[in-house]
């Protein structure tokens, strides 16, 4: 595990940083067709499409990186209790050789939506690891007793899956203690090829001081995510 709750102050997840798009001159009203090609020209940059798929171009293996985060939104009353309970559990099924699945990190968040649980979790073995972990959940009476138990905590809760970017470090172990960042963006259709290739270049600067902890983009559901995980030891 990257850490456990006891030892993580927290996390915080910035949700003001949501690229937004300007959607260009839709319409000219030049009288003059050739003026109106010239001003198109100006404004619409036309891309050769590509056959490859963002996956494919910039993601490790599937098999080696397959990533659930999950957001719980808990009832503030409930929120020590569900810490211990979980603190409880989840390790155990990281410990267990035959759940292939390791808990990368727990985390309470700090700043941002308050009363928040976020946990992340790796899949050794892509998604037929996941079906095999979660087919074997639901014969685990111990995980489903867990379940039901947490349930009454809940507000919400919500997952995502995620493929990890190739140029970005692996997730591993921390010494804490240490405060954590998770910073989500929501991309244009279209331009994560565009966004890996820039941050490829860039994530090097703050990789020397170990802060960049993970990169993440969404593969199933909600399409063009980016989650960037960063850490700072005090």
């Amino acid at each position: 595990m990257l850490s456990r709750i006891s030892l993580i102050p927290g996390l915080s997840r910035c949700q003001g940083l949501r690229g937004q798009c300007m959607s260009g001159i839709t319409r000219c009203y030049a009288s003059n067709p050739k003026e109106n090609s010239w001003l198109r020209s100006l404004f619409v940059r036309k891309v050769d499409p590509r056959k490859d798929a963002h996956s494919t171009l910039l993601s490790k293996r599937e098999t080696s990186g397959l990533y659930k985060i999950q957001f719980h939104n808990v009832k503030p009353e409930c929120l020590d209790a569900y810490n211990k309970l979980t603190e409880e559990v989840l390790p155990k099924l990281h410990q267990d050789p035959d759940y292939p699945c390791d808990l990368v990190g727990n985390w309470n968040t700090w700043y941002g939506e308050q009363d928040q649980a976020v946990h992340l979790w790796r899949f050794s073995g892509g998604y037929p690891a996941l079906m095999d972990c979660m087919n074997k959940l639901k014969n685990n009476k111990e995980y489903l007793a867990f379940r039901e138990e947490r349930s009454r905590m809940l507000l919400s809760r919500r997952n995502q899956l995620l493929l990890e970017f190739s140029f970005w470090n692996e997730p591993t172990p921390r010494k804490g203690p240490n405060i954590y960042e998770l910073r989500t963006y929501r991309l244009k259709p279209g331009t994560m090829i565009e966004w890996g290739n820039n941050w490829a270049r860039a994530i090097k600067h703050r990789q020397e001081n170990q802060e960049a902890v993970g990169g993440f983009f969404s593969q199933i559901g909600e399409l063009y995510v980016v989650h960037h995980l960063w850490g700072k030891h005090f």
